[in-house]
């Protein structure tokens, strides 16, 4: 009986030595990162796909690669490391990227060669130099690419150049590449097309002369620092002048689109139909209100407007879906009801029907399968309901009939389809369930298997004893229900008083919260949980998700509501019975670190302690696609970008604040941080700053992480 005794006790102090705490060490060294697919692409023939590996470029079929027959050899195509790759229409030739260096936010350089599958042969693209986007033509003859601002094209049989444009120069004129503030609020880098025979590439070229220049000092390892110099539009500002121009191979000839007829201030998307002579443009004013859809015709040369799209707020010429079928007519997503759906279209312009419809939105469009006539999209609605916190996968037919739901998961679903549409890789995860990738057959919404799964990163979390992320609705005293969650320390005694730190971004059409799995800033979150806090976070208005009206009702306002919002729903929580009011904190990076120094100022009988990562300041300060979309110029609403700026506050300033930025922040400009320190220090008030030097947005690299998060769990300790 002693020594069963012992062994019991001895059993366990082992169980108790294995429960850990998570560290900020292990969050930022990868210790829960997740297993996923890299690269997924689907094969013509819609039964297998390809994936990149450590060994190469591979291919494996659908149904093989399910977890109970991993014994199934990797089929490689090409062997070695890459970091991209993208196949020619008729899968014969494969673009293979290495050597990447990132410039901005999407856009990079890199070396390509293309591999020949049938012969196994590679040829270097433009003899190695690092290009931009390379492109094959539809009929795998030639790749269009970027150097240097100038449009190239390669002739893979004969390995000859064209040099498309010779006008392109840093600084001031880019072709068939977005400037700065294109690709960050546009959301790409490419902007040229080829058309369907492959005899002609339609390319927007950027006049930057007018634009003014931003130059941010690079210091480390220069004896006298270096500069980041490029053209950055603010709001209120010139921007580049676009225009649009099409490149005859035949005759190496360009001409000059005239799109003087329709809206032409921005030009966010260029496309080519199924139809060699046809090229979609898609145009808008300044303030992003009214988008006009055009063909323009090769052969006549003229502009021919489809229709136009209005709104009293804003269209988000940023997510706008544009898709040809096989018989030319198109889909369209708009928000023209009140929330996001899908708008069939004649060739003409003429709508043909809205394919989807309710209370509810398309999230993302995943394509169109002629065979069925079945549209495949991503939605936030569940039989017919609207849950505004998670994402189904749905196949509707194109006449908006026989709507079917195809995962069942309550939670957030994403899909990768086969060419065929026999098919779809379905991502899932929930707020109890790491990210699943299963198989899902198309017809039957069947779910095969799983292909990867991240068990492995609940056991180490179960191990480092986390506690819970619990997701509800918030009502404020105004009488707003908001979206929001609370993460709690496995040991939550209701009895206590803790200590609160609220986190958001708040930004138009954002989501912080949702049902699913932990993000980085969930484990810190957890760890400060584990710490003996309490973290909410809530989702007000002006967030995404939940219709066009609650998105848009701060439009010319930005930061008031959500500022209120996060004031009320602290006030909310302080009266829980287990919170201490007295000590509320609030984070945030980027919008969010506008909104916590906002929150601070203006909430400070409420707010003991905020850190903002990199702030917008003021908005007169940042871009000016981003800014004027939703608040339009300055000129036009002072009082707009004025009442809402937290520079303008720093009088009210009664709490612990710590403002952190990165000097080479190419998007949210130190500027930002330096003008209010210094508005801080004239109004004598005490804050602390924390400045790194050459990190961009994202401050990261080396250690850096490791060292941020050290240095905000300190001042949340000393100071919450």
């Amino acid at each position: 009986m002693r020594k069963i005794i012992f062994s019991l006790a001895v059993f366990a102090v082992s169980i108790c030595s294995l429960a850990q705490q998570i560290t900020i060490e292990g969050i930022y060294g990868g210790k829960y990162r997740e297993n996923s697919l890299y690269g997924v692409n689907s094969l013509n023939d819609g039964e297998n796909y390809t994936v990149l590996t450590r060994d190469g470029l591979v291919k494996r079929s659908y149904e093989s690669t399910l977890i109970k027959n991993h014994q199934v050899a990797d089929n490689i195509l090409v062997a070695g490391t890459f970091e991209g790759y993208e196949f020619s229409a008729d899968e014969r030739y494969v673009l293979l990227q290495t050597e990447s260096n990132s410039i901005y936010r999407h856009s990079f350089t890199a070396k390509y060669e293309v591999y020949d599958t049938q012969t196994k042969s590679s040829t270097t693209l433009f003899d190695g130099k690092p290009i931009q986007e390379p492109l094959f033509s539809p009929d795998a003859s030639k790749v269009a690419f970027a150097f240097e601002n100038n449009l190239y094209i390669q002739d893979l049989k004969t390995n000859k150049i064209t040099q498309v444009t010779k006008d392109g120069e840093k600084n001031n004129i880019i072709n068939g590449i977005n400037d700065w503030v294109y690709e960050e609020e546009f959301g790409f880098v490419r902007n040229f097309d080829w058309n369907a025979d492959g005899t002609s590439l339609a390319f927007v070229r950027f006049d930057e002369s007018k634009v003014k220049e931003i130059n941010l000092p690079i210091y480390y390892h220069n004896l006298y620092p270096k500069e980041l110099r490029y053209k950055y539009p603010k709001a209120g500002q010139d921007n580049s002048l676009v225009t649009l121009h099409v490149f005859d191979t035949k005759n190496n000839a360009t001409t000059n689109v005239d799109l003087s007829s329709v809206q032409n201030y921005y030009i966010p998307k260029i496309k080519f139909s199924k139809k060699s002579n046809l090229l979609t443009v898609v145009t808008s004013n300044r303030h992003q209100n009214n988008v006009d859809v055009s063909f323009y015709d090769l052969s006549s040369k003229k502009v021919n407007k489809l229709f136009t799209e209005t709104n009293k707020a804003w269209i988000e010429t940023d997510a706008l879906t544009l898709e040809f079928l096989p018989d030319n007519t198109f889909l369209w997503t708009s928000e023209r009801d009140g929330n996001n759906h899908i708008y069939h279209y004649a060739d003409n312009g003429k709508l043909i029907n809205q394919v989807t419809k309710g209370d509810w939105e398309v999230t993302s469009y995943y394509g169109y399968n002629p065979a069925n006539k079945t549209v495949y999209y991503q939605s936030n609605a569940n039989n017919g309901k609207r849950i505004s916190t998670e994402r189904q996968i749905f196949g509707i037919h194109l006449d908006g009939k026989k709507n079917t739901m195809l995962t069942k998961n309550n939670g957030t679903n994403s899909a990768a389809f086969s060419k065929n549409y026999t098919y779809f890789i379905n991502t899932f995860s929930s707020i109890n369930t790491p990210r699943t990738t299963s198989l899902v057959n198309s017809k039957s919404g069947k779910d095969l298997g799983v292909i990867v799964e991240n068990s492995q990163v609940k056991d180490k979390l179960t191990i480092d004893n986390v506690g819970t992320k619990e997701l509800f609705v918030l009502k404020t005293a105004e009488g707003n229900e908001l979206n929001a969650y609370v993460i709690k320390p496995k040991n939550f005694d209701p009895n206590k008083k803790y200590p609160v730190l609220m986190y958001q971004y708040s930004g138009p059409g954002s989501q912080t919260v949702s049902n699913s799995y932990f993000n980085t800033n969930d484990y810190w979150h957890l760890m400060l949980a584990q710490e003996g806090y309490l973290v909410f976070c809530v989702d007000g208005r002006g967030t995404g998700f939940k219709g066009e009206a609650f998105k848009k009702q701060t439009y010319l306002q930005l930061g008031k509501y959500e500022v209120e919002d996060q004031i009320a729903a602290a006030k909310e929580l302080g009266k829980l019975p287990y919170v201490d009011s007295a000590r509320i904190g609030i984070w945030g990076w980027s919008f969010g670190g506008f909104m916590a120094s906002n929150v601070l100022f203006k909430g400070n009988d409420v707010f003991k302690t905020a850190i903002a990562v990199a702030p917008v300041t003021n908005w007169r300060y940042y871009d000016s696609v981003y800014t004027e979309r939703f608040m339009r110029t300055p000129e036009e609403n002072a009082s707009g970008y004025d009442d809402n700026s937290p520079i303008n506050y720093v009088d009210n300033l009664k709490g612990n604040f710590l403002l952190i930025h990165g000097s080479a922040d190419d998007n949210v400009h130190p500027q930002n941080t330096f003008e209010l320190s210094e508005a801080l220090v004239q109004a004598n008030k005490d804050f602390d700053m924390a400045i790194y030097t050459d990190k961009d947005h994202g401050i990261y690299g080396g250690k850096t992480r490791i060292q941020l998060f050290r240095k905000m769990t300190n001042y949340i300790k000393k100071n919450l």
